[in-house]
């Protein structure tokens, strides 16, 4: 039986602050991209160096984030959210004022452990503080807040970067925790304290293994030839060893594991994070498709690639509305199927991109494509949790969140490998084609010119380029279909769960 919300007064204001602290750590997982060069040369790092401030974020969230409801239960919500907060802002000032690599990666390290329970927990209260017949429009502000972080974060961080410096990319943080930690100490409750199991640490040490060795492997495997490199070797049998003893031992302990297996009984919950997993597998790789193909091969600057984006981003945030609205009266899977569909049409566009694209050619397919995000990441976010039990929610969010970023980052891995061999195999194929007999080769042969030679081959490359990612779009086409039949696992929102008295949302 769904546990249904009492009362809570400033429902309003809690959902703002606790939103301004879910953006300002999904912003930092995209806002110091683009500031890298500018930091490599301040920080006196190589190009692979300063990756490290990207990874030790990304490695050390996914690590914290499963323990984000344990300590809920330990804590109590709310101190853990303050602590959180505070622990964000403060680890932010510090990455702004580094002025070494250490120091930075150091701070970042730290900033990913201190974020990682901001977004599970973030859903766990706006799903305790909304009656279930709110908890689609609820879903909704959620999701534009995991959302338009990541959406904005290489826009705003260009902007500082080229303004101010690479710095403010990290102060701007400042005034959102301070309003945050002020709003959420001031407004939000302590929900009823459940009391938590003795901390597994075995369970909790080989999960974090499993999840950090993994993010590793992801990362940095494109960068070190995959498994030409010891070191990825290593990582990837780490990975699967601590994984192994991760599962055996929750399932043979006899005391309570780290990871509580009644989440999985639920089917809508079990469901949902295959279906969350294989979302951020597909969607958000073609976010970090485009704007390296836009920059680097159609020579757009950051600021226009971030403006030709962003209409994506914001059909989005609208779908999220409209699909808040209906998630209470039509069957979720049919919303889904919306969305899959609108993904799919988005991708075929995608895939028939050519280097002569005009700027509507970009916003097109990436509107279509964010209504379709929208469709699916609200009614799947309000379905997951329809069923779950309320003493469950802390563990079952962080898992939910869990899976969408380990998605999303074997997404980015598969589809840049994908690039990086496809656009070598299309490279070969083009250059058979560019032989002696060519006039224009020839031309420059008798000239004796190399400079055209070199030319040539860099529009061959250019060329190939081009059709790695058309390769990699296809792929992530022929990837949604394949996922579509998931959602038939999904049991639909029933109104019967409606408590009485309560209409639908309007």
């Amino acid at each position: 039986m769904t546990d249904v919300a009492q009362p809570v007064a400033h429902r309003g204001l809690i959902t703002l602050s606790i939103m301004l602290a879910t953006i300002m750590q999904t912003l930092d997982s995209t806002i110091a991209n683009v500031a890298l060069p500018h930091m490599q040369g301040s920080l006196s790092a190589s190009q692979e160096q300063i990756t490290w401030v990207l990874t030790s974020y990304i490695v050390a969230a996914a690590i914290a984030t499963p323990a984000s409801g344990w300590l809920s239960d330990r804590f109590g919500r709310k101190q853990v959210f303050l602590w959180a907060v505070a622990g964000f802002t403060v680890t932010s000032a510090l990455c702004g004022l580094s002025d070494s690599l250490l120091q930075i990666v150091v701070a970042r390290l730290l900033q990913g452990v201190c974020g990682a329970a901001l977004v599970p927990l973030s859903q766990a209260t706006l799903l305790d503080i909304n009656p279930p017949d709110r908890q689609g429009p609820a879903m909704a502000v959620w999701g534009m807040g995991v959302m338009v972080g990541p959406i904005i974060g290489p826009t705003l961080g260009g902007w500082l970067t080229e303004d101010y410096s690479w710095r403010w990319v990290f102060y701007i943080n400042l005034p959102v925790g301070v309003i945050a930690f002020l709003g959420i100490m001031a407004f939000m409750g302590e929900p009823k304290h459940r009391n938590a199991p003795k901390f597994d640490f075995f369970g909790f040490v080989t999960l974090s293994l499993a999840i950090g060795l993994l993010q590793l492997f992801l990362d940095r495997g494109e960068i070190k030839d995959w498994f030409g490199s010891n070191e990825i070797r290593v990582e990837a049998i780490g990975a699967v060893i601590a994984a192994a003893f991760f599962i055996a031992h929750t399932l043979t302990t006899r005391a309570d594991p780290f990871f509580d297996t009644r989440i999985l009984r639920d089917r809508n919950y079990l469901s949902g994070v295959l279906v969350i997993f294989t979302t951020g597998l597909v969607l958000y790789a073609t976010r970090a498709l485009l704007p390296p193909m836009l920059q680097q091969l159609l020579g757009y600057p950051v600021i226009t690639t971030g403006l030709v984006m962003a209409p994506s981003g914001m059909a989005t945030m609208f779908a999220m509305l409209i699909a808040g609205r209906l998630v209470r009266r039509i069957d979720v899977r049919i919303i889904m199927t919306c969305g899959f569909t609108l993904t799919i049409v988005s991708l075929w566009q995608m895939s028939q991109y050519t280097l002569v694209l005009s700027e509507s050619d970009i916003v097109g397919p990436g509107i279509v494509q964010g209504f379709g995000l929208g469709f699916i990441f609200v009614p799947l976010s309000a379905v997951t949790f329809s069923t779950l039990a309320a003493h469950l929610r802390p563990a079952g969010t962080s898992i939910f969140s869990l899976s969408r970023n380990v998605g999303s980052s074997v997404g980015i891995s598969i589809v840049e490998a994908l690039l990086t061999r496809h656009s070598q195999v299309q490279h070969a194929s083009l250059s058979e084609n560019v032989s002696v007999f060519s006039s224009l080769v020839d031309s420059a042969a008798r000239l004796g010119d190399p400079s055209m030679l070199s030319q040539i081959d860099l529009e061959v490359t250019r060329q190939a380029t081009m059709l790695g990612y058309i390769d990699d779009f296809r792929f992530m086409l022929l990837l949604a279909l394949c996922t579509m039949p998931l959602i038939a696992f999904i049991r639909p929102l029933k109104r019967s769960a409606i408590p009485v008295g309560m209409a639908p949302a309007d």
